[in-house]
């Protein structure tokens, strides 16, 4: 281990206090605090020019907490610490104080990791081999900044990427590209705003580590599913790389888009760390205390239990785990004014012994929090264990990516047998799944396509997964899609083919934006973005993942289609209901049901319809007369009726309206048949007459009389 050296000296250590942990600057001096319960002797390393280190002993331990002020030490001085304690891996410890530990709390983290192998060897000084903590100003000038707080019916989500998102947008500036600022810039905003997006939900910006075998590769972990500081901006999404500069430019990019009407939702990954099972490198938490952050295996204890399919799972039967968690999730609410979270394999999070549980401590604890109780909190309810499957299965106060929405979706448009009731329930916002426990449709965050798997355009264009550019031997990602090729696989000149390809991402786009719930929408999807086929990008930093804002021109048909479908939504409360539909007349028998159901007849569907496993056809009737929960102030809401006109079939089908009680007379709204979703004519149709619906088409008919 290297001798500590100094160049440098703080104007005194006072004693400080054990909270906040981290590094708190106060506009004086800066209090550290780390947590150790496993630690004999820690040491505040305080790095200086080369590297140069001054080691401040931490004696001051409150509740196994080590803390000291230090007077003068301010933003921009770079930290870590070193952990003195017992190393017997088959007891669970893993102390090694020649490596230089991240802060669990850094606030910012400053340079790289080296190449060699020093984090993964015991003994062996990692000082200029790891990144560094960096004290930060936390003050920042807000202004006016206030959250948007867009109910979840009114909600349309967009998943994106900090870095694929803004690096080939020709009107943001080159230097800009790839940054939070390039995010905030007035070209991104201005999509956004204009395809009616309302909220952005950022795939991870938590500092996160590329991984030794994608490098070794020459690839690099594009995603960020590989989080280490839980309170840090990822560095590499900063324009400037001055200290700090990450917190400051992620601040403005939220205030921009909140003044753009637009929320911050956060795609967190709280259930494993970069460091990995016991092969990996020592980089924090392992070295600090890994006991008390991690699941290690029962009866074994130098191996880690793994949910996550990456290596280790965060222990959160552990308080101080669960405080790390519930302070992170304070922190970015109350500093950095974002406005929910996405959490990535969140059944881990309910693992409490081995099975998933819905009353787990985890959340508790969110359910009784005032700050974090209030944003929108939604689950990837699964993980790769046993049992962790959980669609339908997480708390009241959650949301959940629904994965029977895109699977059944998937499956009605590309002519899979299955009952129509299946593809109704998930329409009208699976009530199966959510309105038992007290939950809204607005529960079901519906999606077809995100960015793990195919993207929309790829989805109608490939059977089988291409993903050999990421070096796995095409063995990487999901096998079994739900996709369908329309008949050549991959990219054609097939006029035909393309016509039918088009059609389907506008089928599934039109089903998704006009399903009860909450939609989201991957990047790029309203451009037709494709990755060649490759439904697992996770490692591809490059092109083949980027946006490609070209397509705005070549693809404009289909992103004005996109807009006309949000629109459709956002000006229809029919379509985002807060409660669930109960099939009563609206407010007398002589009113027709807030829903009903036909056949392409025009008959109203019977048990033996719902249950035909070869129908693929239908006709939902939206009443909007019939919505009963009141607007924000009380007042009753009414809307337009509207008639949904499904055709999956492979040929066009002559539809029979409704009988004059639903509606007199009826005009085209949005044809899925047109590249930009306009009416192909202007007729008006009269109830009970019979109009064609084009093959493989969803037609979307306006109560007019």
């Amino acid at each position: 281990m290297a001798p500590a050296t100094t160049d440098m000296a703080p104007l005194g250590v006072w004693p400080g206090t054990a909270y906040p942990l981290g590094a708190t600057y106060d506009g004086v001096g800066t209090n550290f605090s780390v947590f150790s319960e496993v630690a004999k002797r820690v040491e505040l390393c305080l790095l200086g020019q080369d590297n140069r280190e001054t080691r401040i002993p931490l004696d001051e331990v409150d509740g196994y907490v080590w803390h000291a002020y230090l007077p003068g030490v301010g933003p921009g001085q770079r930290y870590g610490f070193r952990v003195h304690g017992p190393f017997d891996p088959t007891r669970g410890l893993r102390c090694d104080p020649s490596k230089l530990l991240l802060d669990p709390y850094g606030k910012a983290f400053e340079g790289d990791f080296g190449a060699d192998a020093a984090p993964y060897n015991y003994g062996q000084n990692t000082l200029g081999h790891t990144m560094t903590g960096v004290v930060i100003n936390p003050f920042f000038d807000w202004a006016d900044d206030r959250s948007p707080k867009r109910p979840y019916h009114e909600t349309v989500i967009y998943e994106t990427h900090v870095k694929g998102m803004t690096m080939t947008h020709p009107a943001v500036p080159a230097e800009l590209r790839g940054t939070y600022a390039g995010i905030a810039h007035p070209a991104i905003v201005e999509h956004l705003r204009g395809l009616g997006i309302t909220a952005v939900e950022l795939m991870p910006v938590h500092q996160f580590l590329h991984d030794r075998i994608l490098l070794d590769r020459g690839l690099r972990n594009y995603w960020g599913y590989n989080s280490f500081g839980y309170f840090a901006p990822h560095l590499e999404y900063a324009a400037s790389k001055t200290p700090g500069a990450a917190v400051t430019e992620f601040k403005a990019m939220v205030k921009a888009l909140h003044a753009a009407g637009i929320e911050v939702i956060l795609d967190v990954v709280y259930n494993h760390t970069a460091e990995g099972n016991e092969f990996g490198p020592t980089l924090s938490f392992r070295g600090i205390d890994n006991a008390a952050y991690y699941r290690l295996v029962d009866d074994d204890s130098q191996h880690y239990m793994d949910y996550t399919g990456t290596g280790n799972s965060l222990n959160v039967r552990h308080p101080h785990t669960l405080q790390l968690i519930m302070d992170s999730l304070r922190y970015w609410v109350l500093e950095m004014h974002v406005d929910g979270f996405r959490f990535d394999l969140a059944a881990t999070l309910a693992r409490e012994l081995h099975d998933v549980d819905r009353l787990s401590t985890f959340f508790d604890l969110v359910h009784q929090d005032p700050v974090v109780s209030q944003v929108k909190l939604i689950a990837e309810p699964w993980d790769v264990g046993e049992g962790g499957y959980q669609v339908g299965n997480f708390p009241v106060a959650w949301t959940e990516w629904n994965g029977k929405y895109r699977d059944t979706v998937r499956d009605y448009w590309r002519g899979q047998p299955a009952t129509l009731g299946e593809f109704a329930s998930r329409l009208t916002g699976s009530s199966d799944l959510y309105e038992a426990t007290g939950r809204r449709p607005s529960a079901s965050i519906n999606f077809v396509t995100a960015h793990d798997g195919f993207t929309l355009a790829d989805l109608v264009s490939y059977n089988d997964k291409h993903n050999d550019a990421n070096g796995e031997g095409n063995r990487d990602g999901e096998n079994y899609n739900r996709s369908w090729n329309c008949g050549i696989e991959g990219p054609t000149d097939d006029p035909e083919i393309l016509a039918v390809r088009a059609r389907q991402s506008r089928n599934l786009l039109a089903t998704l934006l006009l399903s009860q719930g909450t939609p989201m929408l991957a990047h790029g999807d309203e451009l037709g973005r494709t990755q060649g086929g490759n439904n697992n990008a996770y490692c591809q930093d490059s092109a083949l993942s980027w946006m490609d804002w070209s397509l705005m021109h070549t693809n404009s048909e289909l992103l004005e289609f996109t807009r006309r479908a949000v629109a459709v939504r956002t000006a229809h409360p029919v379509f985002r209901r807060r409660r669930f539909f109960d099939g009563r007349p609206a407010t007398t028998h002589d009113h027709p049901d807030d829903i009903a159901w036909f056949t392409p007849g025009g008959t109203e569907m019977t048990d033996a319809d719902w249950e035909t496993g070869f129908g693929r056809s239908l006709t939902v009737f939206l009443n909007g007369d019939g919505i009963r929960e009141p607007g924000p102030r009380g007042e009753r809401i009414g809307d337009d009726s509207f008639l949904l006109c499904f055709n999956a079939h492979d040929g066009a089908l002559d539809f029979t309206l409704p009988p004059a009680e639903h509606g007199a007379a009826w005009s085209v709204e949005l044809d899925c048949s047109t590249p930009t979703g306009a009416a192909a004519d202007d007729q008006r149709h009269s109830a009970s007459s019979t109009m064609a619906v084009p093959a493989r088409c969803l037609l979307v008919l306006r109560r007019t009389a």
